[in-house]
């Protein structure tokens, strides 16, 4: 964290408190320890609060000394930034030193400090930090396996991304292949589904009730490959732009929408430039975190399955606060509630019928237009060690029905068959 921009998502959060400030605490004890302070406070918080918290989260953190110290590359997570999407690191890193009673500690590398969306993957492979966070649709980019996630309508509801990372079979179809082809041992994830974020030239007009009334409007996409195909197939015309970008390339008109999940919208300040959030569904939303697998598997037993039972329950918490935050912070509902993100700037929320959501699906899924997925398919299926992934994973997202609520999934340690 150098440059005052870096701070500001941070200090927004704070009553009074300056930089300069944020900056004495930090260097008096620490930056992780600071954050995590933060993150435990909620309502106004003052400079003597946030250092008393940052005093109190150090005396415990360094009570014993570390038998392994892990970097962190976070991309832009915050206390702030968590407080709006609920996915997990800051509480990981927390519930992982209180397990192991300090002998892991973690140095918490967030706000883009070290690592962003698009390379914090690579700098894991390269060892530059031992784990990460970011969506697995940027991290495709240096880990092209993560695309298994993204075929679109795979993945009916929220509820059945949860179910898949939770269950055994997300083992070979998901994490071992990552663990063979790019040395990750991935641990927990958030889990949304993508629609379109509309700029404000579509404030004055009816709320989206069909893909078909965005054929042809232009929109931002990830670093997925098959996000880009279920796009071109419904005419959505994706423009590859980097996630730090894509909030000017909405204020400037560049692009019509951004195709992202509620909550990135929420915490990265686009609700002021977007009218409508088009709930499309059409691929999985996940900011996912995951250790280098060298890193990994150079700690000792107990200390692996510290990490296991830390991913477990960091994954337990992500499931049921983001799914309370979608709806009382961001306001990813329909109606809304008062003062939530989208509600103080007038974003509205264009929930698909069940209808147009099959019109969507049936104009790009897989199993409606095989030749154009052919080509992924086969890569992902070679690459998984002959599963079929699309089918398989399917299979699996639907052992749960359509209409099961995300927080009523059980949990389960997918680890142990």
């Amino acid at each position: 964290m150098d440059s005052p921009t870096q701070y500001k998502s941070v200090l927004s959060k704070l009553d009074g408190v300056t930089r300069r400030d944020f900056m004495r605490v930090t260097k008096q004890f620490g930056l992780t320890s600071t954050l995590l302070g933060l993150g435990a406070l909620s309502g106004s918080v003052t400079l003597p609060r946030l250092a008393e918290a940052a005093n109190s989260t150090y005396e415990k953190r360094f009570k014993n000394k570390a038998k392994v110290n892990i970097k962190f590359g976070a991309d832009g997570m915050n206390a702030r930034v968590q407080s709006i999407e609920h996915s997990g690191a800051l509480q990981f890193t927390q519930d992982i030193e209180e397990r192991t009673e300090g002998a892991v500690r973690v140095e918490f590398l967030g706000s883009n400090q070290i690592c962003t969306q698009l390379n914090c993957v690579k700098k894991t492979q390269q060892g530059i930090v031992d784990m990460y966070t970011s969506s697995t649709q940027n991290a495709a980019g240096g880990a092209p396996y993560y695309n298994v996630l993204d075929y679109a309508y795979m993945f009916p509801s929220r509820a059945s991304m949860y179910y898949f990372f939770y269950h055994p079979g997300s083992e070979k179809l998901f994490r071992e292949p990552l663990r063979q082809r790019h040395k990750l041992q991935f641990l927990f994830s958030h889990a949304e589904l993508r629609g379109i974020m509309l700029g404000l030239k579509w404030k004055d007009k009816p709320t989206v009730t069909s893909v078909k009334e965005l054929a042809g409007t232009k929109n931002r996409v990830t670093g997925t490959q098959l996000g880009r195909i279920a796009m071109q197939l419904m005419n959505l015309n994706p423009v590859p732009i980097a996630w730090e970008e894509t909030l000017d390339g909405l204020k400037q008109g560049l692009v019509d929408g951004a195709e992202t999940w509620s909550a990135a919208a929420a915490f990265a300040n686009m609700a002021p430039v977007i009218a409508q959030d088009v709930q499309l569904n059409f691929f999985a939303g996940s900011q996912g975190t995951a250790m280098r697998l060298q890193t990994f598997e150079k700690l000792p037993g107990d200390l692996q399955d510290a990490v296991m039972e830390s991913a477990y329950t960091t994954q337990i918490w992500v499931q049921g606060c983001h799914e309370a935050g979608l709806v009382r912070i961001v306001g990813a509902s329909d109606p809304q509630f008062p003062n939530t993100i989208y509600a103080k700037n007038n974003v509205r929320v264009a929930t698909l019928s069940p209808e147009a959501l099959k019109e969507a699906e049936e104009m790009c899924s897989p199993q409606h237009h095989p030749k154009q997925w052919e080509a992924w398919r086969e890569r992902l299926n070679k690459w998984s060690g002959g599963h079929d992934t699309y089918k398989e994973i399917s299979a699996i997202a639907r052992e749960i029905p359509v209409d099961r609520e995300a927080v009523n999934v059980e949990p389960r340690r997918w680890w142990r068959t």
